[in-house]
């Protein structure tokens, strides 16, 4: 056998060699591979090094209470008995509640409020009116705006379904206080006085009256 030969069959068998390697390596492709299963098409999967949290806070919540207070709890409760509440959507609801019945109420035109307000807050309501009716006073008012409106406690009875919801108001009106002459005795109809109230609305969860009622005002 001549040298030539000789070196042929040698780098024949390193080429072998490495051919082989590179498949233990690499591995092989035949033809067109698909993607893994579920991974874009036109790249490979992500490698996932993290699990993926279902939830997380919810910010209709927690934008208005501070979260994991006892509020933020009650207010959590109301969305699992009734998924359509949004506290969002209750304080702009309260905020317009708050002219009508603050209104109504200025004007002894209460009649109309009866759906929103609690048996005994509409008694007190009317007492106060009639008093009025009865020194021959009347009221003049008008409606600037809601300056501040803050959610300031919640809470929730699950056995009853009723939730009870706090509001903070900073209201700005003109009112003005006449006698049976129609003499000003109180007011201005030109200076804007601020009003703040707290009022508490009640309402039970899951009912199919979406009114709230007027359960409690303080100052």
């Amino acid at each position: 056998m001549n040298s030539s030969l000789v070196q042929l069959l040698v780098l024949a068998g390193i080429a072998i060699f490495l051919v082989l390697r590179l498949r233990s390596v690499l591995g092989s492709r035949e033809g067109f591979e698909k993607p893994p299963a579920n991974a874009p098409a036109g790249r490979s999967a992500p490698r996932r090094d993290f699990e993926v949290i279902e939830g997380g806070p919810d910010y209709d919540i927690i934008d208005h209470v501070d979260e994991g207070s006892d509020a933020a709890a009650a207010l959590a409760e109301m969305k699992r008995h009734e998924p359509s509440f949004s506290v969002a959507e209750f304080l702009s609801g309260a905020r317009g509640a708050y002219e009508m019945i603050l209104m109504g109420f200025e004007r002894g035109e209460i009649e109309d409020l009866k759906p929103f307000l609690a048996d005994d807050v509409y008694a007190t309501f009317a007492e106060v009116v009639a008093h009025r009716k009865e020194q021959g006073l009347t009221i003049e008012a008008e409606f600037v705006g809601v300056r501040e409106i803050t959610l300031t406690g919640a809470s929730f009875d699950p056995d009853a379904r009723i939730a009870e919801i706090t509001v903070r108001y900073v209201g700005e009106l003109t009112s003005v206080v006449k006698n049976a002459e129609g003499e000003i005795i109180e007011g201005s109809a030109t200076s804007v006085k601020r009003q703040k109230d707290i009022w508490t609305y009640a309402r039970n969860m899951g009912s199919d009256d979406p009114n709230w009622e007027l359960v409690a005002t303080d100052e």
